[in-house]
């Protein structure tokens, strides 16, 4: 049998049909008056997120062999953006590739396809509802779900996640019989994500999408947190089909509480013997000039693809992932 997997995994019909939704989607934009960027693929910093393994490379000088400069490969093109939105840009999108390593599977591939997406002056709320609109119109779906974290455990778990405590965790993780994968944990909100991802994801968004909004300020990422609720954050996730499809932010336009954020990273990567990350300056000069208020969202344009498709991994529709690149 000829070895075939110089192909590319997805079928040309597949193919032809992704740039068709690509275009659709640019068309989108373009009737907003939304402009397209981009921003590059390699920076001289890169994020401090625990939950993020980045790549890494050097630059060297011609007929220097000695002497380099560390680069990284972006997780995402949030930070470079976020400094022409201080720059003044105005809303702004992007369709550009981005590396995480350890990270590949039906719904993961280390090198993908990132839509981000941001507008000034526009809130959380008014932003989930733009978001809405586009899933609409590209997914061809009904109008969006939405619910609060908070409610969504309340319906699944029948508990607050923002007053529980480790008895009652443990209590409900013995109860689903997860205990095998929970009795270790004895942080709250690690505990919390625990059973939001084995017990609660996979029921999200069956039908249609669900708008997940204000998770707790544990996890806030670079979102702003709730100016009358400080135990939550203006952040909201996307669900289809128990699946993550986006990921986004009221954006923190604090410079000294996003300074200390990535300090706080640095920390928890030290005590869980990750290498510490050179915090982007860059960003921080931008937000020290001034991030207009607003609202962006990363959305994994090679899952929404394959959702709209009908496919069951992202393979069918990318041309070359890990095993054949």
């Amino acid at each position: 049998m000829k070895n075939d997997t110089w192909k590319p995994s997805a079928s040309i019909k597949n193919l032809i049909k992704r740039a068709e939704i690509i275009s659709n989607i640019r068309l989108f934009f373009f009737k907003k008056k939304i402009l397209e960027v981009e921003t590059p693929i390699l920076s001289r910093s890169t994020v401090t997120d625990v939950n993020l393994v980045p790549f890494e490379t050097n630059y060297y000088e011609v007929n220097n062999d000695i002497d380099k400069l560390k680069l990284w490969l972006v997780t995402s093109p949030e930070y470079h953006m976020k400094r022409l939105l201080a720059a003044g840009s105005g809303p702004i999108y992007q369709i550009s590739h981005s590396f995480r390593n350890k990270e590949l599977g039906r719904y993961h591939n280390p090198e993908f396809t990132m839509l981000e997406w941001y507008q000034p002056f526009f809130t959380m709320k008014e932003f989930i509802s733009e978001i809405d609109k586009f899933f609409q119109k590209i997914l061809n779906c009904n109008p969006c779900k939405k619910s609060s974290y908070q409610d969504i455990f309340i319906k699944f778990l029948e508990i607050d996640p923002l007053s529980t405590n480790l008895k009652e965790l443990n209590h409900i993780s013995k109860k689903l019989k997860l205990n095998h994968l929970t009795y270790l944990e004895n942080n709250i909100n690690k505990f919390i994500q625990l059973l939001f991802t084995l017990h609660i994801e996979p029921h999200l968004g069956k039908t249609t999408p669900l708008f997940l909004y204000h998770f707790p300020a544990e996890q806030a990422a670079l979102a702003a947190i709730h100016e009358n609720d400080s135990r939550i954050s203006e952040r909201f996730e996307i669900f289809f089909q128990g699946i993550e499809l986006g990921n986004g932010f009221y954006e923190l336009t604090d410079v000294n509480e996003q300074k200390n954020r990535f300090i706080k990273d640095n920390k928890e990567r030290i005590l869980i013997n990750l290498p510490v990350h050179k915090i982007d300056n860059y960003l921080l000069d931008a937000l020290s000039y001034g991030l207009p208020n607003c609202s962006g969202v990363a959305i994994g344009l090679d899952r929404l693809i394959m959702f709209i498709l009908n496919k069951k991994s992202i393979n069918e529709v990318m041309t070359f992932p890990l095993d054949r690149c």
